[in-house]
């Protein structure tokens, strides 16, 4: 056995260590857990984006498939592939909390064969926790029957439909589902491309993505009010500046953003490309979201990373 011993004065320390006072060094510390809120992370070998789901859990089973991510039977067979979904499973759609199941049966796949897993949160996801629903489906309504059970009707919920109120209990925050996407992030950075679900601004850039992150995750678990910035045509989740055909001063704009972040590329969902995945400012963004939900009626398609070469995959 290997025996940690701290070095002694060479007089004082010889006779120190005769009578054991020279005591044996601890081990070395073993290195700390990784963060698993972290907003930036190394880039593996491969990376690939999906966009907008919105409900729809054939289009989510393609997509991953398109990728590499699973087989026939939905097991993950990726290896150490990294899969980004940009936010926005939420809504339009039925399937919502089965997307989610799906999602998280494969991270725990991934992370075992070294790959992994990161949803982010887009609008929707927020909208639903700040009790907007214009978008919620009739069957989205009954996807959240069995998600929580509703034991007190309080003030706001006296005010829907009974069975309206499991899924508004659910979501909204500190609700059961609620907290489950404050463990998401709404920006992520792996290696020189930066995800998200609208866009950056450089005010966020100064504000900084990690107190983002953890400002919307506070308010996802009922901690802190609804922060004022995650709704308008500013917000990261709302702003369109850089996914519908930007100019040359949205693209003057996205060199200081991602010059701020030193970073070579952001990835975009939110809007809808019609000409499938798209990328502007001379590369500098790709708009993934090709509206590949049952709602809209577009065809999967995701955005592959290797390095510096980023290609739509069909």
């Amino acid at each position: 056995m290997r025996t940690y011993l701290r070095s002694c004065p060479l007089l004082a320390g010889l006779a120190a260590f005769a009578l054991g006072a020279c005591a044996p060094e601890p081990p070395p510390e073993a290195p700390p857990e990784p963060d698993p809120y972290a907003t930036r992370m190394e880039a593996p070998s491969r990376i690939v984006a999906i966009g907008d789901l919105h409900g729809d859990l054939s289009a989510t089973r393609a997509a991953l498939r398109l990728a590499g991510a699973i087989d026939s039977l939905d097991a993950w067979v990726g290896g150490d592939l990294v899969v980004v979904q940009t936010g926005d499973i939420l809504d339009r759609g039925d399937e919502e909390e089965a997307i989610f199941s799906l999602l998280a049966e494969l991270r725990e796949q991934a992370e075992a064969a070294g790959g992994a897993i990161h949803v982010l949160n887009g609008n929707h996801e927020l909208m639903n926790a700040y009790l907007d629903y214009r978008y919620v489906t009739d069957g989205g309504w009954v996807d959240f029957e069995d998600v929580t059970e509703v034991v007190a009707v309080d003030s706001f919920l006296v005010t829907l439909e009974p069975h309206q109120r499991a899924r508004a209990q659910a979501l909204r925050p500190g609700g059961e589902f609620a907290r489950l996407l404050a463990e998401q992030n709404t920006f992520l950075i792996v290696g020189q491309t930066l995800f998200t679900h609208g866009g950056v601004l450089p005010e966020h850039v100064e504000w900084g993505l990690q107190w983002m992150n953890a400002e919307i995750r506070s308010w996802l678990r009922g901690e802190i009010q609804q922060p004022e910035w995650i709704r308008g045509d500013l917000s990261p989740v709302w702003n369109r500046l850089y996914s519908d055909a930007p100019n040359l001063a949205a693209c003057d704009t996205l060199s200081i953003v991602l010059a701020g972040l030193d970073v070579q590329r952001i990835v975009v969902g939110h809007t809808i490309q019609d000409a499938g995945i798209t990328s502007y400012c001379g590369g500098r963004v790709w708009c993934i979201d090709v509206g590949m939900a049952e709602h809209y009626g577009g065809k999967p398609e995701v955005l592959e990373i290797r390095g510096d070469v980023v290609r739509g995959l069909r």
